[in-house]
């Protein structure tokens, strides 16, 4: 027996375990102490009323002999390919059902696509970037090499014509720097890939905070897209899904000849079951009038928080990214050059919890991610405290 060594090259902790660490250790410490918790983007408002109806009636339907289901299709039900293929259809996106490939979240078919590449591509991958990109290549032995994304070019890197890549990874909005691409600058990614004979893994879990014109919400937008890109997305920030587990990956016919459709469609029914019947019956949901109402008052309050922080950084002058188009605010450090000692002063000072800037890459150093998904009322509060510390 041997064992899998490129675990080994991993960082010994996870950071978001390693902030849960700390910010237990000082809760222990000062139990009398209030802490928010504006770091991990997990949302706080409850599923859609649409949602929780829909799912209510399935689980009645799993109650009934007549319409009790068992094993589902693994690559999703009908009903909800069908609903997503209606969402981007109304976005002027042209899909067929079956490059739809329905799943438990986003960030398992990132890490799973990997799967149907060989190991000996490289991977490019943007610095600073969430953890599981390069984590999951890691694991997989992948060489990685990086995209600089810094305050110079906006946290947006371009295509270097010098960078050899065969797997080209895209969070837009970026995760954790808020940083949205517009349809132009995509276009020159296309381009690359195609040239390069690449494939663009591009992540889309937080298109629906796009509201700017001329920013791109699907790789899909982009002329030619369809024959270098794989696209993700989740139903995690936009619908409320964190706890609830629901999201989907295209994969187009016209990628390396249809492969890796095939693939893929190989792959998840080799190793995995599916997303269970009620859980797709609630995402369906979201995709009715209703539904779309009632996430979007939700995405609503999310957009607020995320402009109360950013009116507050403008305020005390301190500089930043994101938070218009995106539920991430990625600010610089005020006075530290070391994100983890701005962690451990904000937590001292303050008792409002972020994530250091240093954990998603060396050009997340003396960077920090605030983000918007706490409730109102623990934004409002987290806001005036900040304020009163750096006034103060």
């Amino acid at each position: 027996m041997k064992l899998n060594e490129n675990y080994f090259r991993l960082e010994e902790s996870y950071l978001f375990s390693t902030v849960a660490h700390r910010v237990n250790a000082y809760a222990a410490a000062h139990p009398d102490k209030k802490i928010l918790r504006m770091g991990i983007g997990d949302v706080t408002l409850p599923l859609a009323p649409a949602v929780v109806d829909a799912m209510r009636e399935a689980v009645g339907e799993m109650g009934r002999k007549e319409t009790f289901r068992g094993y589902g299709p693994e690559q999703g039900y009908d009903f909800l390919r069908e609903s997503i293929r209606g969402y981007y259809a109304r976005r002027g996106i042209s899909l067929a059902a079956d490059e739809i490939f329905v799943s438990d979240g986003a960030k398992s078919d990132l890490g799973n696509i990997l799967d149907i590449f060989s190991a000996e591509n490289t991977a490019l991958i943007p610095d600073p970037v969430y953890p599981v990109y390069v984590d999951t290549n890691i694991m997989a032995g992948r060489r990685v090499v990086f995209a600089d994304a810094t305050e110079r070019n906006g946290f947006l890197p371009m295509p270097d014509e010098n960078t050899d890549a065969d797997l080209i990874y895209i969070c837009s909005p970026n995760n954790p720097t808020g940083a949205a691409y517009s349809r132009a600058q995509l276009a020159e990614w296309v381009a690359y890939a195609r040239r390069r004979g690449a494939v663009i893994l591009f992540d889309a879990a937080y298109e629906r905070f796009v509201s700017e014109e001329g920013l791109a919400r699907s790789i899909f937008e982009i002329e030619g897209a369809r024959e270098c890109a794989i696209e993700f997305c989740s139903f995690s920030k936009t619908a409320g899904f964190t706890g609830t587990r629901c999201g989907y990956t295209v994969v187009p016919h016209e990628l390396a000849g249809g492969a890796c459709n095939r693939m893929w469609l190989r792959r998840q029914t080799t190793k995995f079951n599916g997303v269970p019947y009620i859980v797709q019956r609630g995402a369906a949901a979201v995709f009715t009038p209703e539904g779309e109402r009632q996430t979007e008052a939700n995405l609503a309050v999310y957009r607020r928080n995320a402009k109360r922080i950013t009116d507050c950084l403008d305020g005390l002058g301190i500089s930043y990214t994101g938070g218009k188009n995106s539920p991430y605010i990625w600010l610089k450090c005020p006075g530290f050059d070391d994100s983890w000692k701005f962690f451990d002063y904000l937590l001292e000072e303050a008792n409002v919890v972020g994530t250091p800037g240093s954990g998603f890459g060396k050009n997340g150093e003396g960077r920090f991610r605030l983000t918007a998904f706490a409730s109102e009322e623990a934004t409002e509060e987290a806001v005036s405290r900040i304020q009163k510390m750096f006034k103060a």
